[in-house]
Formats: C-alpha cells, structure tokens, sequence
C-alpha cells in the first residue's frame, strides 16, 4: 500500500531551515522508508516511541530526526529536529495516551 506523506507546517518550515544536502537527504529517507512501510521499526533507522500517543514514530536520517505519526492511508511528519533537540522538542510537543 502506498502512503501519502504530509507535511504539519512546522515540518515543512523545519525542512525549509536545513540546508541542501541534508534537505534531500530528509526527503530521499522519507520517500524510501514512510512511502510503503511506515511503522515497519528497524534496529537504527525506525523506532515506535513509547509512552507516547503522539507521535508514534521518529525515523533517524543522519543527525535529525523525523517524528511521525501513521493513519491507514497516510504519514503526518509533525517534525523535523537534531538529534540534540529531539529530547526537548518531545517533552514540550509529546502527548501520553
């Protein structure tokens, strides 16, 4: 099945913000890993996030990452942040069940 990618306004000014290289490299890994298989979870790349409703996932591309959530027929990137900010950014934006 193939899912639609949608971008919260956050996300697309976050991948606004990233320079060229890293900018496609986000875009490649999202086409490669979210188009098909979403919540697939893999030892570096996918992680499910516990405790948390929302998001549901993050996918590792480099140094950021992306978090997201899965409806049956789409992805809902909420965010696009550093590996060093990623912490803050879920305790401020995550929501427990």
């Amino acid at each position: 099945m193939r899912y639609q990618i949608v971008l919260s306004p956050e996300a697309l000014e976050d991948l606004k913000a990233l320079g060229a290289v890293p900018r496609a490299a986000v875009r490649e890994a999202m086409e490669a890993h979210l188009r098909h298989e979403p919540s697939r979870t893999s030892r570096s790349r996918i992680k499910r996030l516990r405790g948390l409703s929302r998001p549901q996932y993050w996918l590792r591309v480099g140094d950021l990452r992306v978090f997201y959530d899965v409806t049956k027929r789409a992805v809902h990137v909420l965010a696009i942040v550093s590996k060093a900010e990623a912490a803050r950014w879920l305790s401020e934006e995550g929501e427990e069940p």
